[in-house]
C-alpha cells in the first residue's frame, strides 16, 4: 500500500481574506499536538485557526493549515477516501480517520483537539512508527495456507454461506484505530492487537485455508487472545464499522471448542 508522509517546504501565509472567503465558511480552531524530534523534547500543543466550509474533512483542514499556515506540519495521507486507512488519527479523544471526519459532525464553535493515535513510537507531529503494528500482522500468517493447487489453476470455489461467515473481517484497511485504541495495547507492547486477530479471523473462519490450527496456536499465547479485555473500544474505533471485539469472541470460542 502506498502512503504518502506530507511534509513539504513551507508554503506562504495566505491570511483570512473575509472578502475572498467562499459562501458558508467560518473559522475553526484546531489545536494539534506538535513533536519535531530536532527542536522538541517533549510533543506540545499548537494552535491554528483555518477557513473552513462544514462540509469540509478534518484532512482539508490539516492540507489547508499546511500549505497556507506552516509547511513543517507532518501528517500521512494517501486516497482521501477512507479506503487506505494511512491517516488515522485521534481527533477530539477519538480514534478516527482524518479523511472521512466531517467539520459539521464535530462541534466547530469549540477547538478541535488532534494527536496521533496512542501506542505506537511517535516520529514526528501526526506521524507515528507503524513497524510494531505491523510486524504483529505479520506474525499471524495473514495469507491463505494450502498444501495443494486449485484445480486447473483456476480460483478455489467457495459458497455465499461460507463466504460471508467472515465477511466482516475482510473489510479491515490496517489503519491501526482500533489497535491503538486499546488500552491493553498501550500498556503491553507484546499485545498482538485488536487488528492482528481480525485478520486472523478472516482466515480462520475460511474453509479454502488449511492453517486455522497454526493461527489459532499463534493466538493462543498469553500475548494472544486472551489479554483483550472486552472494553468495546476497538468496535468503536473501526472506521470501516467491523465488530472487532465480536470476532475476537469467536476467535477464543474457537480455541475452546478446539475447532474452527
Amino acid at each position: 500500500m502506498s502512503t504518502v508522509t506530507v511534509e513539504a517546504a513551507q508554503g506562504p501565509a495566505l491570511g483570512d481574506d473575509l472578502e475572498a472567503a467562499p459562501p458558508g465558511s467560518f473559522l475553526v480552531t484546531l489545536i494539534i499536538r506538535r513533536y519535531i524530534p530536532e527542536i522538541d523534547d517533549e510533543p506540545r500543543w499548537q494552535d491554528f485557526d483555518v477557513r473552513v466550509l462544514p462540509t469540509d474533512r478534518i484532512l482539508d483542514a490539516l492540507h489547508k493549515i499546511k500549505w497556507e499556515q506552516d509547511g513543517s506540519l507532518t501528517f500521512r495521507r494517501s486516497c482521501a477516501h477512507g479506503i487506505c486507512g494511512s491517516d488515522a488519527m485521534r481527533i477530539n479523544g477519538r480514534n478516527r480517520l482524518a479523511c472521512k471526519t466531517l467539520i459539521k459532525d464535530l462541534d466547530p464553535s469549540k477547538p478541535i483537539y488532534v494527536e496521533a493515535i496512542k501506542g505506537l513510537p511517535l516520529e514526528k507531529d501526526l506521524v507515528v512508527d507503524m513497524e510494531p503494528f505491523f510486524e504483529s500482522y505479520r506474525q499471524i500468517q495473514p495469507f491463505l495456507i494450502a498444501s495443494s493447487a486449485p484445480p486447473e489453476g483456476r480460483e478455489r470455489i467457495q459458497n455465499a454461506v461460507a463466504r460471508e461467515r467472515f465477511d466482516d473481517t475482510t473489510k479491515c484497511i490496517l489503519c491501526a484505530a482500533c489497535t491503538s485504541s486499546c488500552p491493553v495495547f498501550w500498556t503491553d507492547g507484546q499485545y498482538f492487537g485488536p487488528a492482528a486477530i481480525v485478520n486472523a479471523h478472516r482466515f480462520i473462519f475460511d474453509d479454502r485455508d488449511e492453517g486455522s490450527k497454526v493461527r489459532l496456536d499463534i493466538l493462543n499465547d498469553k500475548e494472544g487472545v486472551w489479554r483483550c479485555r472486552t472494553t468495546f473500544n476497538c468496535s468503536e474505533a473501526c472506521p470501516r464499522g467491523i465488530e472487532v471485539t465480536k470476532a475476537i469472541q469467536e476467535v477464543k470460542q474457537a480455541l475452546l471448542t478446539h475447532r474452527s
